[in-house]
This record gives C-alpha cells, sequence and structure tokens, in this order.
C-alpha cells in the first residue's frame, strides 16, 4: 500500500513538472510599431508585413524552438502621440508555425490605429504598464520599439526608458531612416548625428540592449527577422549588420 501512494506521489510530482515546462517561457516581448503621421500609408503597410512575415520566418521558429521553454509570449502594439496607444494583438503564446501564423494574421487584418504625433516616451510607459498582463512569468522581458523619428511628443523619452530598465526591462529599437520624409518632419525624422545614434543615446537600455538601422520600410522584414532571432536567442547582436549596442 505504501509503495502504491510512493509511486502515485512520484507521478503526481513528474506531471507538475511537465505542466510547469509546458507553462515556462523564454521570452515575453512587446512589439511596439510606430504608425505617427510621419509613415505614410505605403510605409504603414510595408511596416505590418514584415512584422508578420518575420514571425512566421523559419529562421525565427528555429530561434524559439531552440530556447530552454521552448515558447515566447508576444504583445503586438502600435503608438503615435502621447495617449495613443493601442493593443492590436494581446499577449499570445508561440512555440510553432500555428502560434506565429496566428499573431501574424491577427496583425495583417486589424485597422491601423493613429495617424498623429511621435511619444516613444507614451510607447514605453504604455509597454511596461501592460507587462502586468502577460500571466506566466519569463526569463527575459523586451520592449521591442521600431520607428522613423524622434520623440516629439508626452514626456522626455530618457526618463520612461530609465524607469523601465530599473523595473527590469530591456528597451531595443529598430531606427527606420527615412529618406524622403514629407514635408516639414526633416528635422524629425532626420536628427543632428542620425535617427540610430538618437536611439542610441535616448531610447535603448537594459540588459544586452541594442538597436538596429535600416535604410528604407522596404527593408523591414529581413531586418524584423534578424532582430527577433537576436532577441530570443539572447544572443549578441551581430555588428555587420548594423546593430549597435549600448
Amino acid at each position: 500500500m505504501r509503495s502504491g501512494l510512493v509511486g502515485f506521489v512520484v507521478l503526481l510530482l513528474l506531471a507538475s513538472r511537465a505542466v510547469a515546462a509546458a507553462e515556462a517561457l523564454d521570452l515575453q516581448l512587446v512589439l511596439a510599431a510606430d504608425v505617427s503621421r510621419s509613415v505614410d500609408g505605403d510605409e504603414f503597410r510595408l511596416q505590418r508585413e514584415g512584422y508578420a512575415a518575420a514571425l512566421k520566418d523559419p529562421r525565427v521558429l528555429s530561434a524559439i524552438g531552440g530556447g530552454t521553454a521552448r515558447a515566447i509570449a508576444v504583445c503586438f502594439i502600435e503608438w503615435s502621440g502621447d495617449g495613443e496607444q493601442q493593443v492590436v494583438v494581446d499577449w499570445t503564446v508561440i512555440r510553432d508555425g500555428e502560434g506565429a501564423a496566428v499573431v501574424a494574421d491577427r496583425i495583417l487584418a486589424a485597422p491601423r490605429s493613429f495617424v498623429g504625433h511621435t511619444s516613444i516616451s507614451g510607447a514605453i510607459n504604455f509597454s511596461v504598464k501592460h507587462f502586468e498582463t502577460a500571466g506566466t512569468p519569463a526569463a527575459r522581458r523586451v520592449i521591442d520599439v521600431s520607428g522613423d523619428g524622434t520623440n516629439n511628443s508626452g514626456g522626455p523619452v530618457e526618463e520612461a526608458r530609465d524607469l523601465a530598465v530599473a523595473a527590469g526591462y530591456t528597451v531595443n529599437g529598430l531606427a527606420i531612416i527615412n529618406l524622403n520624409p514629407n514635408f516639414g518632419y526633416a528635422a524629425h525624422v532626420q536628427p543632428p548625428g542620425g535617427l540610430p545614434k538618437y536611439y542610441r543615446d535616448h531610447v535603448i537600455g537594459g540588459a544586452g540592449a541594442f538597436v538596429l538601422k535600416i535604410d528604407d520600410f522596404h527593408s523591414f522584414a529581413e531586418a524584423m527577422t534578424q532582430k527577433l532571432i537576436t532577441e530570443i536567442a539572447g544572443i549578441a547582436p551581430d555588428p555587420s549588420r548594423e546593430f549597435a549596442a549600448r
């Protein structure tokens, strides 16, 4: 009788460990996409398609499968001016191509959220707050900010970044170079020293933080693919791809 009880307890322990392993995550990732007015309709489409393609890319899925838990949770947010942040796809666990396709399809199907100013600080603050709804904890928590301009709305971006870093988050950046801005946006999208420098100095922070520069929205899918692989695997960025660590 006692041996049977011991065996039953062992089975319960093994089952509980299996459940815990199934629920564990290697990464919680907020994808925060700039949809301010400097992003025109064609650029918006390329950005949306780029996110969707990157999430389904076999290289990204391989990176997920190479993790300890073999699973990540992703949330897709669009942002513009101060107070303009929208959860387009809420927290979804991705373990394989099927899960990635669910997120990608929802990204492509949703209407554009905003066309306003650019509050990177608002995007970071909103992302930090939204992590409270993520549920299952993860070994790493990353806010992935993509944008084509400087912070021109809301509070100081450095303050938002520093608060996020102090809370244990990493903020990475994808600086999209806009060589043909609409009238009146040149100073916004082409700050002194360039947008990648602006992101390095003011936006990114935390353990292993980096910014990736891309030349235009046509390169978005491949750049986001490389960025996701780096974030999911938790590896040092490849300097040959114009990563710049901070």
